[in-house]
């Protein structure tokens, strides 16, 4: 199997997808808060734009519906997408992710992560004992640009007191892919949410978590 070149410094994981199952649950959220404003959206809408902030999410998913995206339609659409999604997430961490990031860090990496979901989501959604193994995480609500700009990647690297090329990130979803290249950085992408072929911008692309430490030379 071929490996990275450079042994990284730090990985990078995006939250949804990659470390915890719950994209399901998102699109569900998304699904039944818009449907009262005439809004019917495809699983495949939802996981295509993950990563990218909400606001920029939902503005287009009305603009392409015809409906001005005035603030107080945006607020009231997510306040409803954040009641549905607490109603029926079940907090479900991919097998072997917990795992991964004990080992990664007692190997010596730093760890960061990077999501478009606001911090709140990601204290709720992330236990305390995984939370903690971050050195640095960045939230949707922490940027002034989310994916695919590389502004979430990079502030990332800066919490982590190093260079954009020392930094290596795990995806799932094509605006993290753009995010993290763009950044310049190496970029490996999990095909848990979408099919391999929406994930050609990655480095590599792998089936599940387990396979990672097998592309890091020690």
């Amino acid at each position: 199997m071929k490996k990275l070149k450079v042994r990284p410094k730090a990985v990078i994981f995006d939250l949804d997808g990659v470390i915890v199952d719950s994209m399901p649950y998102h699109f569900i959220a998304w699904y039944e808060a818009l449907r009262p404003w005439g809004v019917r959206i495809s699983c495949f809408e939802v996981y295509a734009q993950e990563g990218e902030r909400w606001q920029e999410t939902l503005k287009g998913l009305l603009k392409r519906n015809r409906i001005k995206p005035e603030r107080k339609v945006l607020e009231a659409i997510f306040a409803a997408r954040q009641k549905i999604f607490k109603r029926y997430f079940k907090r479900f961490i991919f097998r072997g992710a917990y795992e991964l990031l004990r080992d990664l860090k007692k190997q010596g990496f730093l760890l960061g992560l990077v999501t478009g979901s606001p911090m709140e989501e990601v204290r709720k959604i992330l236990p305390a004992g995984v939370l903690k193994l971050f050195a640095a995480t960045v939230a949707g609500n922490q940027v002034k640009k989310g994916k695919p700009h590389p502004e979430p990647y990079l502030k990332a690297a800066a919490g982590l007191g190093l260079a954009p090329r020392d930094c290596l990130v795990i995806e799932n979803a094509p605006f993290g892919i753009t995010s993290a290249r763009q950044a310049g950085m190496p970029c490996i992408a999990v095909s848990t949410s979408l099919p391999k072929e929406y994930l050609a911008g990655a480095d590599f692309t792998i089936e599940n978590l387990g396979q990672i430490q097998g592309l890091i030379p020690l």
